[in-house]
Order: structure tokens, then C-alpha cells, then sequence
């Protein structure tokens, strides 16, 4: 089933069924600015909320509990996101948004309130709950307000959003933490959302679907909600344990069997929360699974650069948060030109694969040059290259999939596309990390091996094969991640693990295994990339399944039953 433009003859909706064609074009344009500001900001809280833990875990102490600060943000606003999509086609989008960012800002108060560190996860969990309306609503918003014609020259801002938002977020918070305090890298949210919130309060109309039933899927909800929090948790736990783990791989498998069950529950629900009629429509199950696999690719690798330029180059976390400013530079400046061509042209296909295709070359780039010794410039270049390909995908697949359903499922359509966006990072940066750890274990003693000959070769007679097993046994027992912060010497730490008559003989080798080991660490990483080279391919095979449906020129609902016609 795909949607296609109203036509010819078809009667455009009154201002009663569509309230956005009351709209002036000034109206509009301050409408998209308080939405990109509230988007602006969830977004923003994910890098400078990074910058201060470190901080904030000294204070409050409770280093134990440090993931759960970021895993239960990650719970509340991916779990969240089918939910507003939902209820934003139900009840229209302005409520639904104001409550998201209205909980948005509480929880960003009592989280620079908190005292103690389980206030702190709890009050995020409240910030997270809001921060899931904030992306999809926002994205549904431009679909009530602009005709799928006008969306591009708008969506690609919301791609430059995400840019500039990783941009400013690390300054921020580095400078607040160290120039005012922890706390204020939750108080800065207020003034921005305040000012959001009054401006959409002022002048957002409420929109919704005609003729929508109301009977919500409470089973749908809690059986959805118990599985992506399975799936989500034993993801997040991958980082510190092993995939047999029972609260890893368990709770994955558990995740799993839920969403199974989830879809049987929607097969009988009369209010589904995500209408499975729409998995018949194969633009938008293309455009999902694309998306899906390019996050997959994308942030299961990109995660890696900063720590790669900490451990290898020894720069401090700000400044290899800024290393990676030619990635965000090529992300932001092919989202709006993205944007604008689809706008112009009124065609996506075409675009989308050859964005996914520049991005399976830039991580083909990356994976070649991220050696120790590469030169900076020519790294800076592969990371454009691929920011080029990934950014019309933050702008155009929203375009492609708002005008390929019908209106009245605009808003579960786009949060649909969210999730995925937000589960492939997850699923990717659990199987990168397995990568990674799994290739800088098995290289590093391929490294060390000849340097390890060279001194057993000098050692006095008899003793070279207990030298070298000793050290093997050696190289097994350290724990490889604490030995990855700036300024750590793996050599130094290597040697003081050697029995006390061994180190002598080991020390002026020290410089020689800190190269190993950068040389094992960026062989590690690199392997990630050829996993996003594979998620990427796949991308653009997915790309080429969709159809380039016509993008309409009239926004809302039409004459024949609240939604785009299809067939």
C-alpha cells in the first residue's frame, strides 16, 4: 500500500479540519524556531550531561551507579517515543509536546537539585520521559505545518541541529562545570524551554486526525514497554560483560521474545499503538530498515574517534570532542543542501542512495587510514566524506516517510522512524564494542611478540621461554580499559606487573609497547568501521526498494477520510 499526491481533482481541507492554513508565513516560521529550540535541546543534554559526570560522580559519589545515569535517560526517552507518536495523532500535537517538555524541564530542575546519586537517576528518568516527545513530535510538527514540497528546506535544519548541538555541548559543559558549577548544566535547559514552551503555548494549533477512535492499547503498551526495557538494559550491559551473561544476552533474548508478542498484540488491537498496515506500505518499511542500519553503522563506529584520539594522541576529553568537528561540519552541510534539493526537485530516491553510498566510502576511508601514524588532515578528510553521507539521512528519510502515509498516522509514522534511528545506535554500539575488545585482544600480542623475542633473546641462557610466558600470562591478566585514559603508559604499566628482578631488564623497552599497544588500540577500533562499511551496504540496498512516491502540495488531511489517498 503507498500513499500518492491528492489528485488533481481533489478538494482542499478547511481551516476547521486543517487549523495550519490559518497560519501566516511569520506564524510558521516562529512556530519552527520554538521547535527547534526544544529539539536543540534534548539534544544538546546528551553532550553536555556527558561532560559533567565525571564531576558530578566526585560529588555525589556512587561510582557504581555511574551507567545508570545514562542507561535509565536512555530507558524512559527510546520507550517513550511510539507512545507520543501516538497519542500526538490522537489528541494533536501541542499537548503532547508541551507535556514532553514541560516533564523535559521539571526533571531537568530536580536533576540539578539532587543531592544524592539515586536522585539524580531518578530525576533523569523523569527528563527522559519528556525528552521522548521532543524529537518526534518536533519532526511531526513541520509534517502539520509544511507540505511534503516545503519540508526539505526546513528538516535539514533539524539534521543541522544535532550537529551544532555536539558542536557546543562539550565548551558548555566543560565551562559550567569548571567555571560555575555541575548543576548548571541541568539549570541551562530552563530559559530555552521556558521560552519554547510559551511561543508553541501562543501559537501551535492543536492538530489531529479526523474521526479517530480513542481506545488506547494499554496490553500493547505494557507488553511494548517490558520488552524494549529487556532489550534496552541487556544492551547497555554488553559494555561491562560478556553476550553470555544471563543480563545480557538473557535479558536480549527475553527483549526479543517480548516484541514478538508485541506484535500479536497489535494484530487484534483496535487502537494499535504502531498500526502494523503500515509495515504493508514498502517506502516505509525501507525507509526504517535503512535507517536502522545506517545508525547501526553510524554510531556503533563514530562512538570509538574521540576515545581513539585520547588514548593514541593523548588529547584530553573536550578537545577530541572537537576533533571531530570535520564529521559534524560534512553532517550539517549535506543535511540542509539535502534538504533543499528534495525541496526543489521533489525527488528522494536518488539523493538517499547516493548519501547511504557516500557514507559506506568515508567509513571505508576511515577504516584505511586509522593507523597510529596516519596524518590528521587525511583523517579529517574521511571524516567529512562521511558526515557528507550521513546527513541527508538525519532530513530526507522524515520527508520520504511523512509523505508516504496517510495524515492521520503522520505522528506514529514519524515516531516509528525515531525508534529505529535510536535502537540501531544502540544494537550497533553494543556489537562495535565486542569488536573492538575482541580485535585489540587477539592483535596485541601480535604486536608484542617480535619485542618480546628481541629481549628473551638477550636474557641469560634457559630463561627466554619462562620470560615469554610469563609475559603472555602477563598481557592476558591486565585490564586493558583501565589502561585507555590520556596520559596512561601501557608500557609502564606492563612492567610493573613483572616480577621485581624482570623489570630491569624489560624498562628501556617501555616507549616500544606503548606503539604496540596504539598500533593494536587503532587496529581495534578501524575493525569497528567494517562493520559500519557492512550496515551502510546494506543501507544502500534498502534504499533502492523504496518508491519515489510524489511529494503532495497540500498539508492535512483531505476530503476522503483524513488522510493522504493510497492504494
Amino acid at each position: 500500500m503507498e500513499a500518492t499526491a491528492p489528485s488533481p481533482g481533489g478538494s482542499t481541507p478547511s481551516i476547521a479540519e486543517d487549523p495550519a492554513l490559518a497560519l501566516s508565513h511569520r506564524a510558521k516560521m516562529r512556530i519552527l524556531s520554538a521547535i527547534l529550540m526544544g529539539l536543540f535541546l534534548g539534544a544538546l543534554d546528551q553532550t553536555v550531561v556527558g561532560t559533567a559526570l565525571p564531576r558530578i560522580v566526585t560529588d555525589l559519589g556512587g561510582n557504581d551507579l555511574y551507567t545508570w545515569v545514562v542507561t535509565i535517560y536512555l530507558l524512559t526517552s527510546t520507550i517513550t517515543v511510539p507512545f507520543y507518536g501516538k497519542l500526538s495523532d490522537l489528541y494533536g500535537r501541542k499537548p503532547l509536546l508541551m507535556i514532553g517538555i514541560t516533564l523535559f524541564l521539571v526533571g531537568s530542575a530536580l536533576s540539578g537539585l539532587s543531592q544524592t546519586m539515586w536522585q539524580l537517576i531518578l530525576f533523569r528518568g523523569i527528563q527522559g520521559l519528556g525528552a521522548g516527545a521532543l524529537f518526534p513530535i518536533s519532526l511531526a510538527v513541520i509534517g502539520d505545518l509544511f507540505t511534503p514540497a516545503e519540508r526539505g528546506r526546513y528538516q535539514g535544519l533539524f539534521g543541522a541541529v544535532f550537529g551544532i548541538s555536539f558542536i557546543v555541548g562539550p565548551a558548555l559543559g566543560g565551562f559550567l562545570t569548571d567555571q560555575v558549577s555541575w548543576h548548571w548544566v541541568f539549570y541551562v535547559n530552563l530559559p530555552i524551554g521556558l521560552i519554547s514552551l510559551y511561543v508553541i503555548w501562543r501559537l501551535l494549533p492543536t492538530m489531529r486526525a479526523r474521526n479517530a477512535t480513542r481506545n488506547l492499547d494499554y496490553l500493547g503498551a505494557l507488553v511494548f514497554t517490558i520488552a524494549i526495557g529487556l532489550l534496552l538494559v541487556g544492551l547497555t550491559n554488553k559494555q561491562s560483560k560478556d553476550w553470555s551473561d544471563p543480563w545480557v544476552g538473557g535479558l536480549i533474548l527475553a527483549g526479543l521474545v517480548g516484541s514478538v508478542i508485541f506484535v500479536i498484540v497489535e494484530r487484534f488491537a483496535k487502537e494499535p499503538i504502531v498500526p502494523l498496515d503500515l509495515w504493508r506500505n514498502r517506502t516505509f518499511v525501507s525507509s526504517m530498515l535503512a535507517t536502522f542500519m545506517v545508525s547501526f553503522g553510524f554510531f556503533g563506529a563514530i562512538i570509538f574517534l574521540p576515545r581513539w584520539f585520547q588514548v593514541v594522541r593523548g588529547d584530553s576529553a573536550t578537545v577530541s570532542g572537537y576533533e571531530v568537528f570535520p564529521l559534524l561540519f560534512g553532517l550539517i552541510f549535506s543535511s540542509i543542501v539535502g534538504g533543499i534539493i528534495v525541496s526543489r526537485t521533489g525527488r528522494y530516491k536518488t539523493l538517499v542512495i547516493g548519501a547511504v553510498a557516500v557514507m559506506v566510502v568515508g567509513l571505508v576511508l576511515m577504516q584505511l587510514t586509522l593507523k597510529t601514524d596516519v596524518s590528521i588532515p587525511q583523517l579529517w578528510l574521511a571524516m567529512f566524506v562521511t558526515g557528507l553521507g550521513i546527513g541527508p539521512t538525519l532530513s530526507v528519510f522524515t520527508i520520504i516517510v511523512q509523505n508516504a502515509v496517510p495524515f492521520s498516522k503522520l505522528g506514529v509514522a514519524t515516531a516509528n522512524l525515531t525508534f529505529f534511528r535510536q535502537i540501531g545506535g544502540s544494537v550497533g554500539l553494543a556489537i562495535s564494542g565486542t569488536i573492538f575488545a575482541n580485535s585489540l585482544s587477539s592483535e596485541l600480542p601480535r604486536k608484542l611478540e617480535p619485542i618480546i623475542g628481541k629481549i628473551a633473546a638477550s636474557a641469560p641462557a634457559g630463561t627466554a621461554a619462562q620470560i615469554q610466558q610469563g609475559f603472555a600470562d602477563n598481557v592476558r591478566n591486565l585490564d586493558i580499559n583501565n589502561l585507555t585514559g590520556v596520559g596512561q603508559s601501557f608500557g609502564g604499566a606492563l612492567i610493573k606487573a613483572l616480577p621485581a628482578q624482570l623489570q630491569p631488564l624489560f624498562a628501556p623497552s617501555s616507549a616500544l609497547f606503548d606503539t604496540a599497544f596504539y598500533d593494536a588500540f587503532s587496529y581495534g577500533i578501524s575493525q569497528t568501521f567494517v562493520l559500519g562499511v557492512a550496515a551502510a551496504a546494506v543501507g544502500v540496498a534498502l534504499t533502492f526498494l523504496m518508491a519515489e512516491i510524489p511529494l503532495r502540495k497540500t498539508i492535512g488531511p483531505d476530503r476522503t477520510g483524513g488522510a493522504a489517498p493510497g492504494h
